[in-house]
């Protein structure tokens, strides 16, 4: 959301503009690109572009192609340059520091020459299971399905042709931050999707990657673990600057400047804490789109392993606990989209944020019984390892005295989405005792005042907070991140409390009982039918 200003704080703004006081953050979501320009001194957004995409689903494997990857980028940068002409009448030609992040997990594999292996295997897919079983037993600590290095030695596991001939291997974060400034680098946080982290060291776990070395598969290979893992940072270390082949890359238009400072590449989960102000002890933060997670930075070491629950990093590498679902909107923006087609074939045009406002507020109206009136909607459009799941089919299903009714019907949406992340969470407060002093919400799910935060505060029975800048997601964390580089004098959590949250507006839904008493209900019954759902699997094609 770009800021509102008035005629002087606009010229101010461009002044920024002009004199590089600013930081540009670019984020590849699961379905949008979105590069957002921030102010250095007040962190409002000054101008955004986004750009669509969707993975495919090829051979079996979800993917994106390189030629995705470059198009959604520059389009993304382009639509954010045209907004930066149009509102401030100046060409975008440099900035103070830039940062990339993206979706965690996934598998890009380079020979040594640069060239791309296989198919980019987005975190969606979860043929690793064997993988993640193998490796979690060997190190008894919990590597999900969809690590990087769950997909590695899955594909060594199969015998996959290419796995001799692998010479680098990262995320997509990592694969862009390497073509734009030439530096084989990753952000701590999203390293820690690609192998577990020394939560002393801010570093590869050595006593892992020599486990690792001594496997039969790897003994095999003509390289050793450390030849293909990338360096790691904290937040604030030098990760290199924007090249001259870079800058074209990124705007083929030649206007951007080469030599801009460049931010240690981070995941989805890094950003979503930055965007929240939850890298201290105890706090936690929900980011909720295409997939969502639960994060909280831990007070203590986990008593046991537990695969339900991903073992993380802050960008500042301080450990913190995952529940991570594969699943979150997909299926509910499909459903959007049909009552948008219903509105269209009466005539009616309504906008997008009007009917997911009014769709979302029924969940939570006066005609929505607390437990959805007994209807069940199980949103997994892939597999899920917290439902223990190998590939999903959505479903929606509902016995013949359920209360059908569209509250009821969107309630079901909403607690259905909320259902895999709420597995994790348990685990680690009932179970770990693990304590969460504030927890904030932030996706494009939560533009609508209060709904999802109630549902989620009934979900986690815990008070969620909702910031003013929960709308503007991982890409604006990630321009923080950036301008963090002119900061990383004093700690990170010191530097977001004291400059970029120090006058942030939010709003804390507080847990209904009835809400609570509800979603138990339907997470209840929403667990004890999974067999519907692995029926669906059974019966119905993957493919059309």
């Amino acid at each position: 959301m770009v800021a509102k200003a008035t005629g002087m704080e606009r010229s101010t703004q461009a002044g920024s503009i002009s004199s590089g006081r600013t930081s540009l953050g670019i984020e590849f979501g699961s379905t949008r690109i979105k590069a957002v320009l921030i102010d250095s001194q007040t962190y409002e957004t000054l101008a955004s572009g986004d750009y669509g995409w969707e993975n495919r689903l090829e051979d079996g494997l979800w993917t994106y192609s390189l030629d995705d990857i470059w198009t959604g980028l520059q389009s993304a940068y382009a639509a954010l340059a045209a907004d930066v002409e149009e509102r401030y009448g100046q060409p975008l030609a440099t900035t103070g520091a830039i940062g990339f992040s993206a979706m965690m997990h996934g598998y890009l594999a380079f020979d040594k020459d640069g060239e791309l292996l296989v198919p980019f295997r987005t975190w969606r897919n979860t043929n690793t299971h064997e993988a993640h079983e193998k490796l979690s037993e060997l190190f008894q600590y919990n590597i999900p399905e969809r690590w990087s290095i769950a997909h590695l030695y899955q594909c060594m596991l199969d015998g996959e042709e290419h796995v001799p001939s692998v010479a680098y291997f990262t995320t997509l974060a990592g694969y862009v931050h390497w073509k734009l400034t030439g530096r084989k680098v990753l952000g701590v946080g999203d390293a820690s999707g690609m192998f577990p982290i020394d939560p002393k060291t801010h570093d590869w776990n050595k006593r892992f990657i020599a486990q690792f070395d001594e496997l039969e598969e790897s003994k095999a290979q003509p390289w050793k673990l450390t030849d293909l893992l990338p360096q790691v940072l904290v937040a604030g270390q030098d990760a290199g600057t924007l090249t001259e082949a870079g800058a074209k890359l990124l705007d083929p238009s030649g206007v951007l400047q080469a030599g801009i400072a460049v931010a240690p590449p981070e995941g989805d989960a890094g950003t979503g804490m930055i965007a929240t102000n939850s890298v201290r002890v105890g706090t936690g933060n929900v980011s909720a789109g295409t997939s969502i997670f639960a994060t909280v930075v831990l007070d203590h070491s986990l008593a046991k392993f537990h695969p339900e629950i991903d073992l993380v990093s802050t960008p500042a590498g301080e450990a913190a606990g995952m529940s991570h679902a594969n699943n979150f909107t997909s299926d509910l923006n499909a459903w959007v989209s049909v009552f948008s087609d219903f509105a269209d074939a009466l005539g009616v045009k309504v906008g997008g944020g009007e009917l997911y406002s009014a769709l979302f507020n029924a969940a939570i109206g006066p005609q929505a019984d607390p437990d959805a009136g007994g209807l069940l909607n199980y949103c997994f459009y892939s597999g899920e390892f917290l439902a223990g799941l190998e590939e999903g089919r959505p479903v929606f299903a509902r016995g013949p005295e359920s209360r059908m009714n569209l509250a009821n019907f969107m309630r079901a949406q909403l607690f259905g989405a909320f259902c895999p992340v709420t597995i994790g969470m348990n685990i680690m407060t009932r179970q770990e005792d693990v304590k969460v002093t504030s927890m904030v919400g932030h996706g494009g799910i939560f533009k609508t005042p209060r709904v999802a935060q109630k549902i989620l505060a009934g979900a986690f029975n815990a008070p969620i907070t909702v910031m003013s800048t929960a709308a503007e997601g991982g890409a604006w964390g990630m321009a923080v991140l950036a301008d963090y580089l002119g900061h990383a004098d004093m700690p990170l959590e010191d530097y977001l409390e004291s400059c970029v949250f120090k006058d942030a507006q939010s709003t804390t839904e507080q847990p209904d009982p009835k809400d609570v008493e509800g979603f138990q209900a339907f997470f209840e019954q929403f667990e004890k039918s999974l067999p519907i759902e692995r029926a669906a699997i059974e019966s119905i094609s993957l493919e059309r």
